[in-house]
């Protein structure tokens, strides 16, 4: 079984779509299968049908939260230092093709949102800059051709 990397936050927020659907959603949409049946004949009933397509969602999607929550290892970046990308640094690269310079937070696959700045730690760039120390220069292979960046900065704060 393996571990699943993840910061506190990412999994508080795993728990917390668990505990809505058990508490929340999955009594609603049992609720609301009683009422399609009040309805009559099940075979041409599309409130009926919606309402177990829903049903189906939410337990699917339950199960892989539980499944995630189970294999979560979570890693604190305030517990964490060095000089090298890890898990849960946040590293500031500049692109050497355009000198333009982002900052990244490598975080578990379920956290990652490249708009906020968390780069999942599967990503082609997050993966090649484990390991990398401050100065180091990388190579990404993207779509359009290698793009090289250089590592100016990591912090674990």
């Amino acid at each position: 079984m393996d571990k699943v990397p993840m910061t506190p936050d990412g999994y508080r927020r795993l728990e917390e779509e668990l505990r809505r659907l058990k508490t929340i959603e999955r009594p609603a949409i049992v609720r609301a299968i009683a009422q399609a049946r009040d309805h009559g004949d099940l075979s041409e009933n599309a409130e009926y049908h919606a309402a177990r397509e829903r049903q189906s969602f939410i337990e699917g999607r339950m199960a892989e939260l539980e499944d995630k929550v189970a294999r979560a290892e979570v890693i604190d970046p305030s517990q964490i230092s060095g000089d090298k990308v890890m898990f849960s640094a946040q590293v500031t690269v500049v692109d050497e093709e355009n000198d333009e310079e982002s900052c990244y937070r490598i975080v578990g696959q379920d956290e990652s949102d490249v708009a906020q700045g968390r780069l999942s730690v599967a990503s082609p760039l997050a993966r090649a800059m484990i390991g990398k120390s401050v100065g180091d220069q990388i190579e990404v292979d993207a779509p359009g051709g290698a793009r090289y960046y250089e590592i100016v900065k990591i912090d674990y704060a």
